[in-house]
């Protein structure tokens, strides 16, 4: 019996499982015809908010916008410094320079892919106003150690959450782990809406404030516009499919991880290939799993040929994207970053790939 194509990522299901639910929440909002900034968006704050275990949350277009309302907020411009990782997606490098900031890259842990804290540290400058920690792959950052030297050095902390509903880090989620936090909801998430989607996190009274007038045109109250803002909103749509999804966020993540606990049982010690890691009293929502070859294209080649669907994450770093030659880096100033562009791969993960289909995976890794 021939095994039938695996996909890197079906969402199809994502629809069907809670089918029901989702109709009946479109519906409600089509019957209501209130489409922008409604009930549907206040109830979903409310529940995120005391999902993640923070005070407020603020629904907004998409993660970068969330990156950049939070930059913006604290008032973060022209001749600011912000760290980010050099492994990032490049969305996190774009906030910083929407907003006219300068992006500061720094190295990852090579075990973790996250921001390596020793190195945020030595690349502080009197200008730096910003770091922004990414929780890769799923993967919370070493938050306490960020935080503590954050704190020296008197720096706002903004987590991209983006790939991390549902991440853990001693005991508390991503998302409540700073002074704010980014949430990206595309379809592909682990919380994915069925279109763009955003969402910011925090404890912070003023801040919430703030970005909630910055995400409407700078408005608390129609047509009364108190800064300049944008129009960054989390519609009503989008919001009532979420509410649905964020009640089965936690068993969908379980399922997930069942994947990878497949995943790195069957892969272990296998040659030339690495597996992530997932260290004490932290627990990955695993939005990917990511494997490390040096023969890495050859691997992504043979699985195609079998029908197995894979992706790179990814494979140019920010810093040598066309996008940022302005800076004048040139390739090798960053060698973890580039090292990790040519040697990752990611395997199918989601919350309705069977198991079989994951071990069919590894056997096909291991021929």
């Amino acid at each position: 019996m021939n095994q039938p194509p695996i996909p890197f990522l079906d969402l199809k299901p994502t629809y069907l499982e809670p089918k029901v639910e989702l109709d009946e929440a479109i519906s409600r909002v089509l019957d209501k015809g209130w489409y922008i900034l409604g009930n549907e968006v206040s109830a979903f704050e409310g529940e995120f908010a005391a999902y993640v275990g923070t005070n407020h949350c603020v629904g907004v277009g998409n993660g970068l916008d969330a990156l950049i309302l939070v930059l913006m907020a604290y008032g973060i411009k022209s001749g600011d410094e912000v760290i980010v990782s050099s492994n990032t997606y490049i969305a996190t490098a774009l906030a910083v320079s929407r907003v006219g900031a300068k992006v500061v890259f720094v190295e990852p842990d090579p075990k973790t892919h996250n921001l390596d804290p020793d190195l945020f540290e030595q690349a502080i400058t009197e200008k730096t106003r910003a770091v922004i920690p990414v929780h890769l792959y799923g993967l919370p950052a070493d938050m306490d150690s960020i935080n503590g030297i954050a704190g020296r050095y008197n720096i706002r902390v903004i987590e991209d959450a983006c790939q991390a509903h549902g991440a853990q880090y001693k005991n508390k989620k991503a998302g409540a782990l700073s002074d704010a936090a980014a949430f990206s909801f595309y379809p592909g998430k682990n919380l994915g809406a069925f279109g763009d989607g955003g969402a910011i996190t925090t404890n912070n009274d003023e801040l919430a404030s703030k970005i909630r007038s910055l995400r409407n045109y700078g408005s608390h109250k129609k047509y009364f516009n108190e800064c300049q803002g944008v129009n960054s909103r989390l519609d009503e749509l989008q919001a009532a499919v979420l509410r649905v999804k964020l009640k089965y966020l936690d068993e969908w993540n379980q399922r997930r991880r069942k994947i990878a606990e497949t995943y790195s049982e069957l892969l272990k010690n296998l040659d030339g290939v690495r597996l992530p890691i997932e260290p004490d009293e932290y627990q990955s929502c695993w939005h990917l799993y990511v494997i490390f070859s040096v023969e890495r294209d050859l691997l992504q080649r043979k699985l195609e040929g079998h029908g197995v669907g894979t992706m790179i994450h990814y494979p140019l770093p920010p810093y040598r994207q066309e996008a940022y030659k302005d800076l004048g880096l040139a390739k090798g100033v960053f060698p973890i970053a580039d090292k990790l562009s040519d040697s990752v791969l990611s395997l199918p993960m989601g919350p309705h790939l069977s198991l079989e289909s994951a071990h069919y995976i590894c056997q096909m890794i291991q021929n």
